[in-house]
């Protein structure tokens, strides 16, 4: 009984990525290196089909721009402004496409089964060479960061960084009490509720990444963790629906994160008032 429990392999879907190797005190995840190998399929891919690009579009170029151009209606549909979705769709479609990527190679075969063996309080266990990307908290945290980030920045660039400031520490309003309370003494009262209006602001900043990065992680990681079940207890046929089903649901999810992101820069390009 002894030897054969020292012989035995465990394969367990974690919460956290597994390291792989390190470059000096950097620690190399297969969850990052999922995110490096999505990289480099997007790059290939769309450095091919920009070669192939012409004045009058045709074949693959058409499906595209008409891809472009549904994209651009759906912008604006959240926009408002033709200007402001030509401004903010090149970054909302490289977050989709990196998810979407991601989500995808997630399903496929090599993610999760291609890996090594390492000993580990006194048992050994297999660790994959990849690891779908989005199935690591890190990585869509890092994500939501940059989505929010990047909004911020556009309501700097948009509106200006003072009015962009005010809609969270409402300094206006604090200034301008001793200007208007002659006139107006209930501004004693506006003046600081704004400020804990603006307070509010800031922690659904923060509301806003847990709710990017956990939606988009626990939907991708409790499908994996599903289709490795049902694979455990019936490898042919059974799984095929749920395979189906996780193609649409890292669909549904990148566009949800991409969408909502553009939501947020929408509402940071505009003055509070609007």
């Amino acid at each position: 009984m002894t030897g054969e429990s020292s012989n035995e392999i465990k394969h367990e879907t974690t919460i956290f990525a597994e390291p792989i190797f390190h470059i000096g005190n950097f620690t190399i995840t297969n969850a990052l290196l999922n995110s490096w190998l999505s990289v480099i399929i997007l790059v290939v891919f769309l450095m091919a089909v920009s070669k192939k690009i012409n004045k009058v579009p045709k074949g693959i170029q058409n499906f595209f721009e008409m891809i472009l151009e549904i994209g651009l209606k759906f912008a604006d549909s959240i926009t408002g402004d033709r200007k402001k979705s030509e401004k903010f769709l090149p970054i909302c479609l490289t977050f989709f496409l990196f998810i979407l990527v991601n989500n995808y190679l997630g399903l496929f075969p090599f993610v999760g089964s291609i890996g090594f063996i390492k000993s580990a309080y006194g048992e050994r266990v297999f660790v994959p060479m990849f690891r779908g990307a989005t199935a690591d908290i890190n990585t869509t945290l890092a994500l939501a960061v940059m989505a929010i980030i990047s909004s911020h920045v556009i309501g700097v660039k948009s509106i200006g960084g003072w009015k962009h400031v005010n809609k969270f520490l409402n300094i206006k309003s604090i200034l301008q009490i001793s200007k208007r309370i002659k006139k107006d003494w209930t501004v004693i009262l506006s003046a600081p509720i704004n400020v804990f209006v603006g307070i509010l602001e800031i922690i659904g900043e923060f509301s806003r990444i847990a709710s990017l990065s956990f939606r988009l992680f626990g939907n991708i990681f409790a499908g994996e963790v599903l289709i490795v079940s049902i694979t455990m207890l019936a490898a042919w046929a059974v799984p095929v629906p749920f395979m189906f089903l996780e193609i649409f649901v890292g669909l549904v999810q990148a566009l949800v994160f991409s969408t909502l992101t553009m939501v947020f820069m929408a509402m940071n390009s505009q003055v509070h008032d609007h």
